[in-house]
Formats: structure tokens, sequence, C-alpha cells
């Protein structure tokens, strides 16, 4: 793939066996470097970019050189093809974090995710997994091409492989879900292994996506959402769910949880919110099935394995919302997809954002309001209208209004 080899470099740079935080250093202070680190400079050409270099950045800069990536949004903000959003709620420091990556390996490839930590080190396991996932991605989705390619070659099936372009979008999937499946297995691991970020009860949601041109692959961990804005046959504009939350009372979330030795059950004053419980102690009361880091949940049925899905886009299809679950607590899949569609492109994200802190105080005046995370990717050219007409559809699924923790951490 075009620009990969670039990665490459860039995760070289980074050093991805290493354990760095995320604020410019650890979570307990600076990460120091060597004697004349700073000095060190290596520019590479970026392929199919003239205008752009990739810089290797001294080794007690990594996070803020990787901050300053073209392409590369983390803040509140809007480009032509998406919105960005994340405000704090009323529950402490803001464990929310999001990214949208613009031309991630290809010109046409595009990588989004919102993550929403919990624990006391949550805000940090969130950005470290924002920072580092997609790079682990890349370098998993170079390897396996890479296998792929030689395998092909060994047994001479190259040329026939190119001689079935219409199941190229089948084979990216294939190479996709590999290569997520394995990045997320190698996220989990670094985490575990990191000597600064305490993730024994502390961790995140990931749900993610890869767009490439027409093809929609998607990574869910936990309990944040993905949201498609299409039209149906009357040209009404309705919402199609493409994730599953994630939480300990589906049924297979459940066995799996209980087959561990772990327990699910709710709490007597929120009947409403399964939750996971260590075998023979009351806590910590994890209200999702999967996530980053919780190891301390991790031998009783908590896992990192993501969900993956895949999705042809078609001409019908306008916007994807990625969102925490601070969106999906007070919000239906029909408002979300509503309030986007009537706001300008650019404030997409913040009117959603905006509209949930609303709901919050309307619904539960006397509940903290949760932080917020939105991530809208537009599908459509900018020039394109995106109408009111609305009309909802589809059945919701499970959402809950819900600290991730029992101690509203």
């Amino acid at each position: 793939m075009v620009g990969l080899e670039c990665f490459l470099d860039l995760v070289r740079a980074l050093g991805m066996g290493s354990c760095l935080s995320l604020e410019g250093g650890s979570a307990y202070g600076p990460v120091p470097s060597s004697p004349g680190a700073g000095n060190k400079r290596r520019k590479r050409r970026v392929t199919g970019n003239s205008s752009a270099t990739v810089v290797a950045p001294p080794s007690n800069n990594l996070e803020m050189w990787l901050h300053r990536v073209p392409g590369r949004q983390f803040q509140n903000g809007s480009s032509d093809f998406a919105s960005l959003f994340c405000k704090q709620g009323k529950k402490g420091v803001n464990q929310d974090a999001m990214i949208a990556w613009e031309n991630f390996g290809s010109p046409d490839t595009i990588f989004c995710g919102v993550f929403d930590g919990h624990g006391p080190f949550g805000h940090v396991v969130a950005k470290k997994v924002r920072d580092a996932l997609p790079l682990k991605l890349t370098s998993q989705w170079v390897l396996t091409n890479n296998a792929k390619k030689g395998a092909a070659d060994d047994t001479n099936e190259a040329a026939s492989y190119q001689d079935h372009k219409d199941n190229e979008h089948c084979e990216l999937f294939v190479t996709l879900k590999d290569s997520f499946l394995k990045a997320f297995k190698v996220m989990d691991k670094e985490l575990k292994l990191h000597p600064r970020i305490d993730c024994y009860c502390s961790g995140t949601t990931a749900v993610t996506l890869v767009k490439q041109g027409q093809d929609l692959v998607i990574a869910n961990v936990g309990d944040s959402r993905a949201l498609l804005g299409t039209r149906d046959e009357d040209g009404s504009l309705v919402a199609v769910q493409l994730t599953v939350d994630l939480k300990p009372n589906l049924p297979r979330e459940a066995e799996r949880i209980m087959r561990c030795k772990g327990r699910v059950f709710a709490l007597q004053n929120e009947p409403e919110v399964a939750r996971v419980w260590l075998p023979n102690s009351n806590s910590p009361g994890l209200a999702m099935a999967r996530a980053f880091g919780d190891f301390c949940l991790k031998d009783f049925g908590l896992i990192s394995v993501p969900d993956i899905s895949y999705r042809r886009l078609t001409e019908n299809d306008e916007f994807v919302v990625l969102a925490t679950d601070g969106i999906w607590d007070v919000l239906s899949n029909e408002e979300v997809v509503k309030i986007v569609a009537l706001a300008p492109r650019a404030s997409a994200a913040r009117a959603l954002v905006e509209s949930a802190t609303r709901a919050w105080r309307s619904k539960y005046p006397y509940v903290k309001v949760d932080d917020c995370a939105v991530v809208c990717l537009f599908l459509t050219s900018s020039t394109s209208d995106i109408s009111s007409d609305f009309s909802p559809t589809g059945e919701e699924m499970s959402s809950g209004n819900s600290s991730q923790y029992q101690d509203g951490s």
C-alpha cells in the first residue's frame, strides 16, 4: 500500500516496544533521555506527498512530535472530512480521547477512534491507546500484507489474485481483521508491562474504524458506539447502529465471564446496570465486558479482543458517528443522526456533545454529567447537502446511565 512504508519508519522512530507515556513524559514524571539525544534528527520524504517530511524526534519529545503529524486530528476542531469534539463532564478529570487521521498510510485511507477511560488512571490509558494503537495497527497491516504477498509468490497465486478484483474488499477485510486482532493484543500487552501507568484497575474502551475507499472496517472494545447515517429506499435519513455495546449483561459476554469464575450482577440501587466483579470480592464493578487494561479482571472473563465488522459503503451512506457512552446514555440513535444532519459540518460534533449535555441535565438532574467525545466522519463531499428529512428506524441496542466503575471513576 502506498505510504505504509513511511508509517513503518514512524513506528520505528517512536519505538513501539518502549513504555513512554502520553503527555510529554510518564504518569509520574518526565522520561529521561540519553545525553545529546535532542540534537539528533533524521528526515525522510513521505511517499506521495512532496511537501511532507517525517522527522524522527528526540527521545524525550516523541508524543509532541506525533501530535504534529499532518492529517492527524486529536483535539476539538474540524476538517473537510471530519468533525471532532470532546467535553469534560462533572466527574473529575476528562477521561475521554479521540482521533481522526487522514491519509492513514495511503491517500484514500482514514482512521478514526474514540476512547473512554475509567479508573484512577483512565485518562492516561485512553490517551496512550489513542496515540499508540493506530501505529500498532499500521505495523501489523504492513506485516500481514507482506506475509500474504510472500505466500502468494511462493505458491504462484499472485496472478490468480489479480483476476479477482471484485473480491478485493473481501481481501481487505480479512487483512484488516487480522491486523486489528494482533494490534489490540499487542496494545493490551504493552499496557500490562508499562512501568509508569497503573492499569490494574484502570482501562479504556475503544471503538475504531478504517475507511479505505468504500470499504469500512470497525473494531470495537467496550460500550462506546459507532452509528451510520444513511438514506433508506424513500430517501429518508435513518440511523443504523454499526456496533454492539459490549456490556456484561449480553448472554455471550456473561457466559464467558462466569465460565472464567467472574461474577455478573447489578447493584440494588442501579438494577439496570450489570457489572463485572471478582470471584470473592465485591470489586471493582466494571460496567463493560471488554476493555484495554483492567488487569485485575483479565483472568476472570474480561478481554480486550475486539468485535470486528465490515460494511461496503454506498452512495446512500452520508456519515458515521463514533461516540463514547456519555452520548448514548442520554440520546437515542435516531436523535444523534438528526442532530448531526441538522448541524453545519464544522460544528456537528460539538452540536451533538452540547445536546447530550443538555439531555443529562434534563433527564438526570442529580447525576453528574459524563465526559463526552465524538468523531463525525462524513462520507459525502462537502458540497453535498445533508437534508433534514429524517425518519427514525432500527432497534435500540443496550445502553445505560452509569459510571464505568462502581466508585464513579
